[in-house]
């Protein structure tokens, strides 16, 4: 009972009580019986006396939009840039978008204003927050310097990405530099350790330097599944190298949650709208898209990209290679 009397309180008072607590009170002048007799406020009451004039109209509800703009408000020469921008790339993201304003409109916005203009213009939905409850609850030492640790792990490409007579399958090979958050994928046609070994050296000549250590999952590509004395073609690459290789606990993919959070990414920026005719024609366009992946600034980063903020942390790598 309680929760349906505070549930119907805080509903819209109907017409014929504004009409009748304004038409009692203007005749007895007695605040306090016309609010216990109405069950309403007495700053509702003042304020339908005020609006009433006799007419039923003049107690609707009026709007809430402000007559004048706010003077921090988007100006028009804002607002026509970002749509300009938006309509010659209709899937763009809030944060490409925002460091393509910053870079080349000096646009000075808090990312949250361009979020709510997109709201508003309707090119975005408005996602409602869902509260999980974290699965790490420790803390995750992030590197702050190149070349410490790496994170590396394999994503299937979407079998609906192509466009193919074969049935081929290919699969995307991403290593993320945890302190830049810079990344290096390449497409390959299987998945094994061999594949492995060779992506890790393409990475190497990628990023100009070999890491201190390579974190990843248990997957076969990466160690032995079963327990064998034979090493992995992998784990004696990175002897040889000097690496250390990190594997993460069983069932625990969050650990790894850089790299894994650029693969939704890749999918909500790459692969929903990817269609590719051959395993050449799918390299060429990852190529392309990685340049533009590692030029989106990130939050975590101050809205620097993975390129600015590598060019800032490359001097303390080379002092301390070179001395």
């Amino acid at each position: 009972m309680n929760s349906i009397a505070q549930t119907k309180r805080y509903l819209p008072h109907e017409m014929s009580t504004k009409i009748n607590s304004v038409k009692l009170y203007r005749q007895t002048r007695d605040i306090g019986f016309v609010v216990r007799r109405y069950h309403i406020s007495k700053a509702s009451l003042m304020r339908w006396n005020k609006q009433y004039d006799g007419t039923r109209e003049s107690l609707l509800p009026k709007s809430h939009r402000p007559h004048s703009q706010h003077p921090n408000a988007h100006t028009e020469e804002e607002l026509k840039c970002i749509r300009n921008y938006h309509r010659r790339n209709p899937n763009i993201s809030v944060c490409e978008l925002y460091g393509k304003l910053l870079q080349d409109k000096a646009y000075s916005r808090h990312p949250g204003s361009l979020y709510r203009v997109f709201i508003r213009l309707g090119y975005r939905k408005k996602v409602e927050s869902t509260k999980k409850k974290s699965k790490h609850n420790g803390h995750y030492d992030t590197p702050t310097e190149l070349g410490v640790k790496w994170q590396l792990d394999v994503k299937y490409v979407p079998q609906a990405c192509y466009a193919g007579k074969d049935d081929e399958r290919f699969f995307q090979y991403t290593m993320l530099e945890e302190a830049s958050r810079e990344r290096f994928i390449y497409a390959y046609k299987e998945q094994s350790g061999f594949s492995t070994v060779d992506f890790v050296k393409r990475a190497i000549v990628y990023f100009g330097y070999a890491p201190h250590t390579i974190q990843t999952d248990n997957g076969s590509e990466f160690c032995n599944s079963q327990k064998t004395d034979r090493i992995h073609i992998f784990d004696f690459f990175c002897m040889e190298n000097g690496i250390i290789h990190k594997q993460l606990r069983p069932k625990t993919p969050w650990h790894n949650g850089k790299v894994e959070r650029s693969h939704r990414n890749d999918q909500e920026r790459f692969y929903n709208y990817l269609r590719f005719y051959s395993y050449d024609d799918l390299q060429h366009q990852m190529k392309n898209y990685l340049r533009r992946s590692n030029r989106i600034p990130m939050a975590v980063l101050g809205w620097k990209s993975p390129i600015q903020r590598r060019k800032e942390l490359l001097p303390a790598l080379l002092e301390t290679l070179f001395g």
